[in-house]
């Protein structure tokens, strides 16, 4: 074909003309070769079969469900089956008799996935609430559905019938990649004890071979699901958790990046319905996701937070007031203004200071939910308002309880995932919401006339200016099992980088939890580190407020105390 394509290109009289065509013959060349990849990824979803004695192959849940890859038998058919029969069983023991909401994303495996699942839930008789005409289906819009659907209205009956929901999705890994999470009725990430218990009874049907497991034909599973309209209910909703007349009056001009994802729709309709002047500059859904430029490390990701990732949209930035991006399942946020993408800790810290300032029906009372290893200016900026800090291990799932009963008013992490109550004191959504997010950026500046980026210098001013990074460190299986059996005593050291040491942490301050590492703190700056769930390394984040200089301290400090203890 290529040869072919030369020759063609050949007869052109013109050489621009040539070249034109030859670089769309390229392009579409490179188009089709990724086409058929995706094909063959799919057919091995289905070919390929785990091994549940081999444990790289079993279900396996991390922090945000559970996610692998078909030609490496990490993520197939079989694990579907498996994952969303656990799930049906666990609803009995939960005494749930409400719809399951089913989300998909926009990635290769994702749609096959999707009809698997259904055809089990179906074959169980659960009642099911898809996206209209089938379509993708964003994780905020999820957890929003269920927390609507389980509202209280009748405590005496409603209780049998609270809903919960399954989302396909691997978030914002590469196109090759799947991945499925369970949210219960509280609508946020299952926590710890409810993945475990799932994942243990859905490796004993792997071990059975799927023996126990019921299917329907999926024509019979897609007539048995019930449409639901998750777009318009989430949109017609936004102006409870953002003030949308307020970003109206401003008359922003506003770009957004859905990046080939679930977004996309809700944009959208945002741009139709809302009253916007608001562009959605790539309409593109590609299961290969061909249009995106490639990570920092040659890998295409659609991480919102990663300039690399995200430099489509930072090319055209100029010609908005602020603009957008997201992740495939849309609970991520990404924003950029005249100085390019934001750092995500920045961006949570700039969302705190302002939401304290601008939410007068929120009680005093209510506290800031941020992961051990974001910014400490957001420490600072909460002690300015003499509100109360709610410091927790890495994971979203630990901010759900306080979203979900109204005393956590905002909830933050680091990788640029948030959520926040609505305008009013209530629940929004107890998973990551990162349409809401991008919105609430567009009206900080409506309302402050300050970019997201401004408005942080103006925190530097007042709190100092933090630097931060993460170094990723090789370890071996057992320095990672060291990390279990870390305590405050296991650090001797009175000083990290010419400070003295404030404290030592391997437990969470805000909720007790095990934090998996060790966080070390001193008045000027802090190091946390954690082994990595599936490579052989441990993170080291380390942030200073002493300068650049002395951030490279504290990591060098930070990995020599580390060497030693693991060693010990």
């Amino acid at each position: 074909m290529a040869q072919q394509a030369a020759k063609d290109a050949g007869k052109i009289g013109n050489p621009q003309r040539a070249i034109r065509f030859w670089q769309t013959r390229v392009t579409q060349l490179n188009v089709n070769k990724e086409a058929n990849r995706m094909d063959a990824i799919v057919k091995a979803f289905f070919d390929e079969t785990p091994d549940a004695n081999v444990v790289k192959e079993r279900v396996a849940f991390g922090t945000s469900g559970h996610r692998g890859r078909a030609t490496e038998r990490t993520f197939n058919a079989a694990h579907i089956y498996a994952i969303t029969q656990a799930v049906v069983d666990y609803r009995t023991e939960a005494g749930y008799q409400g719809p399951m909401f089913l989300g998909v994303d926009t990635h290769a495996l994702s749609k096959p996935a999707w009809e698997c699942a259904l055809r089990v839930l179906a074959a169980n008789k659960v009642p099911v609430f898809v996206e209209k005409n089938h379509g993708i289906t964003a994780t905020p819009l999820v957890s929003r559905a269920i927390l609507q659907h389980n509202r209280p209205h009748d405590q005496v009956t409603h209780d049998a019938a609270l809903a919960d929901g399954l989302i396909i999705t691997p978030s914002h890994n590469p196109p090759e990649d799947g991945g499925i999470k369970y949210n219960p009725s509280h609508g946020g990430p299952a926590d710890t004890e409810v993945t475990q218990w799932i994942e243990l009874r859905a490796n004993v049907y792997l071990l059975r071979q799927l023996g126990d497991i019921s299917l329907v034909p999926l024509e019979q599973a897609l007539a048995h699901a019930q449409e639901y309209d998750f777009t318009a209910h989430y949109v017609a909703q936004l102006s409870r958790v953002v003030d949308i007349t307020a970003i109206q009056k401003a008359n922003l001009t506003l770009g957004v990046d859905p990046m080939g994802g679930t977004a996309l729709p809700v944009w959208q309709a945002v741009a139709e319905h809302v009253g916007l002047n608001l562009e959605v500059v790539n309409t593109s859904v590609d299961a290969s996701f061909s249009f995106m430029p490639p990570d920092h490390d040659g890998k295409i990701r659609m991480d919102c937070s990663s300039p690399d990732a995200m430099a489509n949209l930072l090319k055209i930035k100029d010609r908005f007031d602020i603009a957008f991006g997201n992740d495939p399942d849309a609970d991520r946020h990404g924003i950029v203004d005249a100085n390019g993408l934001m750092n995500p800790n920045h961006f949570l810290a700039v969302c705190v200071d302002y939401l304290l300032s601008h939410r007068p029906e929120w009680s005093e009372t209510l506290k800031i939910g941020k992961t051990l290893v974001s910014s400490s200016m957001i420490d600072r900026v909460v002690a300015s308002h003499r509100r109360e800090l709610y410091e927790v291990p890495v994971g979203f799932k630990w901010f759900v309880e306080g979203l979900h009963d109204g005393w956590l008013a905002f909830g933050g992490e680091e990788s640029a995932g948030a959520s926040l109550l609505t305008r009013d004191g209530k629940a929004w959504s107890t998973d990551k919401d990162g349409i809401a997010l991008c919105l609430l950026a567009a009206e900080i500046t409506a309302v402050t006339g300050k970019t997201p980026s401004e408005y942080y210098r103006s925190l530097t001013e007042r709190f100092g200016e933090p630097f931060y990074k993460r170094v990723d460190t090789a370890c071996t299986t057992d320095e990672k099992a060291a990390f279990k059996q870390l305590s405050a005593d296991s650090v001797t050291d009175n000083t990290l980088a010419g400070d003295p040491i404030t404290a030592v942490l391997v437990k969470a301050p805000g909720n007790g939890a095990a934090i998996g590492g060790l966080k070390v703190t001193t008045e000027n700056g802090w190091f946390a580190a954690r082994p990595s769930g599936t490579e052989s390394l441990y993170k080291v984040y380390a942030e200073s407020f002493k300068g650049p200089e002395h951030l490279d301290e504290l990591i060098e400090s930070a990995t020599a105390l580390l060497g030693g203890i693991l060693k010990a």
